[in-house]
């Protein structure tokens, strides 16, 4: 008997000594040297069976329980990596059908995406995946032919192929010459849908839910594989970049931004919904949206006010006005953009409207005050959470950044329809005081004016607690305090020892202290990122940057820095930032901050509105953001307009850069009225690029 046959008799013996334990072994096989009978050998790999595992020791008992732990976690790494597979791939078949206008079905498959591709090449693609050139298909007679189509060396051109077909009375491919944009945001998506970088998802396993525990156990490998951000014209992203180029350039003629489509938004104004929830005046709204359609708007924006839909319980989410709203603007056929507002809405230019946190947050806030951002007199700022409070289970058990995910997954089932339909076309989430990310550093309840360079906001005991905690890693346990030299809210720079020129915000303290303060929002921005682009998954994600404008000639920033942007003269504060924004591919909307100070008899501002713009928007692009826009302050005149059309379309920009979208902020009603309809028309016109600018 051979040894392969020797074996088999082996194994079918063993399989017969598990079914009767009174029969003896077999001898062992002849290629063993083993002395041992051959069942005293010890089997390491066998399971004990029936009586026999009662006998084992207490350390091999609890062996197979630690394998199944691992089994399922295993089970739950491989359904995130199948949710991040389909996820990609979905929006890679978004990019195709919105800027190459691909009639991709619902449900496609990468054989749906191969043929399109091909198709779209001039070849033909037959329903059993035959694939050949445009060109007499050879007599069925030839079986080489039929068993094995032509060598696929280089796509020809689309234009010849197209005369091609034509000559040989095959359907040509389709034209992409047709506009992307029909009057609303459908074909075009604000999320770069063809990217280099794979999306990533960072979850924090001390700041999620039990159910999110084998998110985090991917997030460590997948960012340092993806946590460099390439740029936009490396040549790892050269065709993603040319493809959406090259169907910019297809549809306008000649690319040049001059033309480029921009769809504009109108943000509706507050106050339409109560503070319970209902739909205040929907009459006021259909006219509100059919003005808004007479003007050829693309779509509109809602605040959707935690401190409105969570006001008195805890989980307890009421959408109900919300939902006759997006009922009306759905009859409408216009576009939505909502916003995860998490903070405080008033003040003195609000029209009387007050929208506070949850009365459920006030109360907890009452005994425990450190869940709000402090100043360094111990005042509480009451309009957005700390965010030292991001990882602690101070809010009735859970985090911050678990209130503000339950809040977001609530909506996103809520509203499943509407995603599903296409109606929401994106989901801007509040970071901060205002909506924006940045400390609230210029409140004006705490006596704030303009142009004042306002106070840190890190002396709540869980920040100063960081604080403390990142000196004592850097080797000097002193630095854990905040400045005491840096003035108050209306200080000027000069005023200050920490922001006057060589003053101690250039220090190896005031160095410190500034990164570590600027690091704190970033972390809040990927923490919170990361369980956004869980919860929209597939869904474009847009994040609000302030334009801190005031005392920007000056060495220090010194507005800036309090605000959160470690941007001094001599390095790009907002580098750092836009790094992160880019590994969660979030469009960054950034306030355009007006082309003059608002206060032109304030001249000791020392303020350069249009520098800081040059810088934030190119630091953007650079980093291969998408970027979008929103009007600081209300537009009088067509000279105003036109400078804004002239920031979204730099007309000298090398790489024809431009904005996605534009988010329009309309003046008061009273003032409206006084406006000439036709400069607003003109200017959306203009972003339409419908008229020349």
């Amino acid at each position: 008997m051979n040894t392969n046959a020797s074996t088999m008799s082996h194994c079918f013996t063993a399989a017969a000594q598990d079914l009767d334990p009174q029969q003896s072994p077999p001898p062992p096989p002849a290629t063993s040297t083993s002395t041992q009978p051959y069942h005293q050998q010890p089997q390491p790999q066998r399971r004990l069976r029936g009586f026999a595992a009662t006998n084992s020791t207490s350390a091999a008992a609890t062996t197979p329980i630690k394998s199944r732990k691992e089994r399922d976690k295993e089970k739950e790494r491989t359904k995130l990596r199948e949710r991040h597979r389909r996820a990609i791939t979905s929006r890679m078949l978004a990019g195709l059908r919105q800027y190459g206008n691909f009639p991709l079905p619902a449900r496609a498959d990468m054989n749906d995406v191969i043929a399109a591709l091909a198709r779209e090449a001039g070849w033909t693609v037959e329903p059993d995946g035959t694939t050949y050139r445009q060109t007499p298909r050879p007599p069925p007679m030839q079986p080489q032919s039929q068993s094995q189509p032509p060598p696929v060396s280089h796509f020809n051109s689309v234009q010849q192929n197209n005369s091609n077909a034509s000559n040989v009375g095959i359907n040509p491919v389709r034209s992409v010459e047709s506009p992307l944009y029909s009057g609303s945001l459908r074909n075009c998506s604000v999320r770069p849908s063809v990217d280099c970088q794979p999306s990533t998802l960072r979850v924090d396993e001390n700041l999620s839910p039990a159910s999110l525990d084998s998110v985090a156990a991917e997030r460590d490998a997948k960012l340092d594989k993806y946590s460099s951000a390439c740029a936009i014209d490396s040549p790892e992203c050269l065709k993603a970049g040319q493809l959406v180029q090259d169907v910019h350039c297809r549809e306008h003629g000649n690319g040049l931004p001059e033309t480029s489509y921009i769809p504009v938004y109108v943000k509706l104004a507050t106050g339409l919904i109560s503070n319970f929830c209902q739909l205040m005046d929907p009459e006021g709204v259909k006219v509100e949206l059919q003005h808004l359609r007479s003007l050829n708007v693309d779509g509109v924006i809602v605040d959707c006010w935690w401190g409105i839909v969570e006001a008195w319980t805890p989980k307890k989410y009421e959408w109900a006005g919300y939902r006759e709203m997006f009922n009306i603007i759905r009859e409408f056929g216009m576009k939505l953009q909502v916003v995860m507002a998490f903070h405080e809405y008033g003040g003195p230019d609000t029209g009387g409207i007050f929208i506070s946190l949850p009365q459920w947050i006030l109360e907890i806030g009452k005994n425990n005050q450190d869940i709000f951002f402090t100043d360094r007199e111990g005042r509480r700022n009451t309009e957005c959470l700390s965010w030292g409070i991001d990882k602690e289970r101070v809010l009735k058990g859970r985090t911050g950044i678990e209130i503000y995910f339950d809040f977001m997954r609530s909506f996103r089932t809520e509203f499943d329809d509407l995603f599903t339909e296409g109606l929401i076309s994106a989901v801007e989430v509040g970071l901060g005081a205002s909506g924006e990310l940045k400390y609230p550093s210029f409140s004006e309840r705490m006596g704030w004016r303009y142009p004042g360079i306002g106070e840190f906001q890190c002396h709540d005991k869980h920040l100063l607690r960081n604080l403390q905690r990142a000196a004592k890693l850097r080797g000097h346990s002193f630095w854990g305090r905040a400045p005491d030299n840096a003035g108050y809210y209306n200080s000027k720079p000069h005023e200050t020892g920490f922001f006057c020129d060589s003053g101690d915000y250039d220090s190896y303290y005031g160095r410190f202290f500034r990164h570590w303060y600027t690091q704190v929002l970033i972390d809040h921005a990927d923490n919170v990122l990361s369980l956004a682009t869980l919860a929209f998954e597939d869904i474009q994600i847009v994040v609000k940057i302030p334009a801190v404008y005031w005392w920007y000639k000056t060495s220090s920033h010194a507005a800036e820095l309090t605000a959160g942007f470690n941007n001094p003269s001599n390095q790009d504060g907002y580098a750092p930032l836009f790094d992160v924004l880019k590994k969660h591919a979030v469009t960054m909307k950034f306030v355009i901050s007006g082309f003059q100070s608002p206060y032109p008899e304030i001249d000791e501002a020392l303020t350069d509105p249009m520098a800081l713009n040059w810088q934030v928007l190119n630091s953007g692009w650079d980093k291969g953001l998408s970027v979008a826009g929103q009007n600081g302050q209300p537009c009088y005149n067509r000279d105003e307009f036109m400078r804004l059309v002239d920031t979204a379309k730099p007309r000298d920009h090398p790489d024809r850069r431009h904005f996605s979208f534009f988010a329009f902020q309309q003046p008061s009603p009273s003032i409206q009225r006084t406006l000439c309809f036709s400069e607003i028309d003109y200017f959306i016109k203009s972003m339409h690029g419908e008229v020349g600018n």
